[in-house]
Parts: C-alpha cells; structure tokens; sequence
C-alpha cells in the first residue's frame, strides 16, 4: 500500500495536528475531510513553520473559496513603503494570502518585511530574484546557472514563504509552441519568458523539470507547496485552449502526482485570458488532468479590451470558474495591464474576487454563501440595515454610502417611495 501524505511530510504532518480543530471551525468541515482531502491531494495547507507568526488556511474545495493579493516592486514604480501599505490594505480588505512579485529593490528586505507583517501565508515566485541580479547586472538570463535558481528557492523557504510559484512543466517543446506565429501574444508570463529564453538560446530542458526531485527535498522540508505556474496561459483569448497552453497542462498534473507520491503539496495555475464561453471547459478540461489539484486561476479574464476594469472582467470568469471548480482566486486590479497598483486598487481587486467568489458559492449551494444570502434578505426586507451590515461582503463600503443618511429607516435612493416600507406599513394598517 502506498504512503500516504501526511507520512511522507511530518512537517506537514505536525502543522495539521496544530491547526485542525481551528481550521474545521472555521471552514464548518469535518476534521477527517479536510485531512483525506490533504491526503488526496485535493486540498493544500498553506503554511510554513518558519513563516513566524503564520494563521495556516486550507485552500480546495469544499473549504471556502480563497483570494490572493499581488503586490511587489517594479522597476519603475519602487517604495518599500508604499508595499507595505498595500499589505495592509488587502489583509484588511479580506485577502486570504499575499503574493510578494516584486522585482526591484531589496528583494531580500522586502520579502522578509512581507513575513514579519503577515499573518496571512505568503507567496513568492523564486525566479523574478534570481532574473532581477542577472537582468540588473547587464547580462543574459540565458546565462543563469540551475545553481542559481534552486539556491534562491531554498533561501526563501528558509525564510519562511509559504507557497511559490515555480513553472516547472514549462518544457523546450513547450517553449517552442509559445514563440510560433499562430500564438497572437505568446508568452506572457514573466517567469515563463525568462525560462523559455533560458531554453531556447540552449538549446537545454527547463532545469525546474529536470531536477524536480531536487525542487521536492527542499519543499518537503519546509512544507513549502508548489503553486505550479502557468508559463504559457493564453495572454490573449484567441490563444485559449492552444497547443502550448495544452501541453503544459498535462506536464503539470504528472508532476503534481510524483510530488505528492513523495510529500509535497501542489496547486495548480489556471489560464489567465478566456473567453467567457470556454471557461466551463477549460477548468473542468483542466482539474481532470491535473487529478482534481487545488486550481488557482488569474481570473480568468473574459475580454482582453477592458484596461482599467480588468478587475470586473476577471470577476466575471472567476465567479463562473468557482462554480465550475475553481478553488482559489488571484485578483486583477483596475491597473492590470497599466501600471502597479496602488492601495485602492488593491482593495478594489481584493472585493471584485470576493464578490465572484460569493456568486459561485451561491451557484454551487454551499451553505455559508447561501446563509449569507439569506440574512441579507431577511434584513433587506426588515429594513434591518445591522443584519444588511452583518450580511454585507464589505460592511465599511455599507457604511460609507450610509453615512449622510444613517438615521433613516430607507436608503437615500427611494426614501419615502420605499417599496418595502409602503407595502409593510399598508399590512400593518389593515392589521
């Protein structure tokens, strides 16, 4: 009989022991669920002892659907202040973890700062730190040594990150698919067309694939879980469903099954770019390959013409993904596309992933979103605005449009024409 899991990860194993009984209050899940599930593969717990400070969570269906927040430094837009505002601002907006994407400055310092401050778990992608010394000191990153790669993911696991993203089932043939003419906007993802250079001025396999058992012995120590990426997603949605984007796919659920036969938890990444009619597909095509792994997606975004509202269109495809099986959510703010977000921004991409979280949950009938829909109701029709607050996704949003008219029973949009009001009180009178 084959080992499983939990006996494979005794860090892995220790940190669920700590943590059980809170995280199935919490997710109101029996215990022997979520650690079947763990075992399956089919849900991950993110966590990592040396992340000081650390709430673990448990990410795949049936728990809740969870949200990540991107934040991190870019060339041109650089403050170590400014991040760590944006930190706050996605914690308190009710982002479940935080992914550190930085790619200037004092990677070390920031990632670290990140740690301290987050209860939440955080996740890095490894290669944007080894790209941003060999792309600042003026060389190649077809000049990267595999040394380079595993030693940075090592250090951060040591530092404490909890999940990263490593594009492992990047292939060269893969690669090749990406850079052909018929893929309208090939590669898009960053660590993706760093390692598709690296591969194709080689000529060599992505060093991520090759020593994958090396990958493993590291995470398997720090319970690291692999978040494997998604270097060729569809950047357009014209690319959806595309040789490339397929073969990488199938590349990620085999790894995903050797990891977990050997301790290591994986989560998959979804397609960025789909069309709202293939999204159904495309997830359902996707968790069956990957034998059902906790599907993280960047949207899907429905439409590629929406810059400055990318955040409504990947809601869109998210709330459409979680009914069809998504278990985790990477927001899109309005600056996706166009610049860094800032702390609005931030807050805005946090609640339009809650939101379609909150619309799949209610598609798929689980009894959380329902109850909360209920309560809403009950409130709405009592012009009960505690119980609308109690209700409400975003309670300070409620207040906020309250404010000027808080003393009122209605709301300022009908107030004495309130349909609710005119109806009650006429049932009141003849009572």
């Amino acid at each position: 009989m084959a080992s499983s899991l939990l006996s494979l990860n005794s860090t892995l194993r220790d940190l669920l022991d700590a943590h059980l009984a809170r995280i199935a209050a919490e997710e109101g899940l029996d215990p022997q669920t979520i650690t079947d599930a763990i075992n399956a593969g089919t849900m991950v717990l993110l966590g990592n002892p040396a992340h000081k400070g650390l709430k673990p969570i448990i990410v795949g269906q049936p728990s809740r659907i969870k949200v990540n927040a991107n934040i991190g430094t870019s060339p041109l837009c650089n403050c170590l202040n400014t991040e760590e505002r944006k930190l706050k601002a996605a914690l308190e907006a009710g982002a479940d973890t935080v992914m550190d994407l930085s790619i200037a400055g004092d990677l070390d310092a920031i990632r670290l700062g990140m740690l301290a401050a987050s209860p939440a778990p955080l996740g890095t992608v490894p290669m944007y730190a080894v790209g941003q010394q060999i792309l600042d000191a003026d060389r190649d990153i077809a000049s990267m040594k595999a040394d380079d790669l595993f030693n940075e993911i090592e250090k951060q696991a040591r530092q404490g990150v909890d999940f990263m993203t490593v594009h492992c089932g990047l292939s060269l043939k893969g690669a090749q698919y990406g850079v052909e003419a018929d893929r309208v906007m090939g590669v898009v993802s960053r660590g993706g067309s760093m390692l598709s250079r690296w591969m194709l001025e080689n000529q060599r396999e992505n060093p991520l694939l090759e020593y994958f058992d090396r990958l493993i012995d590291v995470c398997r120590q720090y319970n690291v879980t692999l978040s494997l990426g998604d270097g060729l997603r569809p950047g357009a949605g014209v690319d959806a469903g595309d040789a490339a984007q397929w073969e990488e796919v199938i590349n990620l659920g085999r790894l995903a099954k050797y990891a977990l036969e050997r301790g290591v938890q994986c989560m998959i990444e979804g397609p960025g770019h789909v069309p709202m009619h293939q999204v159904r597909t495309q997830i359902q095509g996707i968790k069956r390959l990957t034998n059902n792994a906790p599907l993280y997606v960047l949207g899907p975004l429905c439409c590629d013409s929406a810059p400055g509202y990318d955040h409504i269109a990947g809601a869109i495809g998210g709330a459409i993904g979680v009914e069809a099986g998504v278990d985790f959510l990477c927001y899109l703010t309005p600056a996706e596309h166009l610049t860094l977000p800032d702390e609005a921004d931030v807050r805005a991409g946090v609640m339009a992933s809650r939101v379609a979280a909150q619309v799949g949950e209610v598609a798929l009938g689980t009894k959380r979103a329902v109850a909360r829909e209920a309560l809403m109701n009950e409130g709405r029709k009592t012009l009960d605005w505690d119980k609308m607050r109690a209700a409400a996704l975003d309670p300070e949003q409620l207040d906020k449009r309250r404010e000027e008219h808080k003393n009122e029973e209605v709301c300022a949009m009908c107030g004495k024409f309130c349909a609710v009001k005119m109806l009650r009180d006429r049932k009141t009178e003849q009572a």
